[in-house]
């Protein structure tokens, strides 16, 4: 299981990325506001990471600060695409609140209970 979820949050962490960082024209628009697709793809970034790497909470809030920072700086040298503090804010926010909630949740009700496996 924590295989699939690593590829899960691989791909959603390249997607993200990649997504970002292309010109403007190629950016899938969902119809959604503009904060609500950031925040959308960055908390199911967040869930994801954080069920696939459950014992590294703390190093997982710093890169999700680190990467969200470093995919905004990096729209400076996109043509066409721009930087935004609120982008920023909402990324961050949004995969650190998930990443949060997982752990939260994996300390009520841990998935690799001795009783759960079989």
């Amino acid at each position: 299981m924590q295989m699939v979820c690593r590829t899960i949050a691989w791909s959603l962490a390249i997607g993200i990325s990649v997504l970002t960082l292309v010109p403007p024209g190629l950016r899938p628009v969902t119809g959604l506001p503009h904060l609500v697709e950031h925040l959308a793809a960055f908390v199911a970034a967040g869930v994801a990471l954080a069920l696939a790497y459950r014992r590294h909470v703390a190093f997982l809030f710093a890169c999700a600060v680190v990467w969200t920072g470093a995919l905004e700086l990096a729209q400076l040298l996109v043509p066409g695409r721009h930087s935004r503090l609120s982008d920023f804010l909402v990324d961050a926010a949004g995969a650190c609140a998930a990443i949060g909630l997982v752990a939260a949740g994996s300390r009520l009700a841990p998935i690799d209970r001795p009783e759960m496996r079989r």
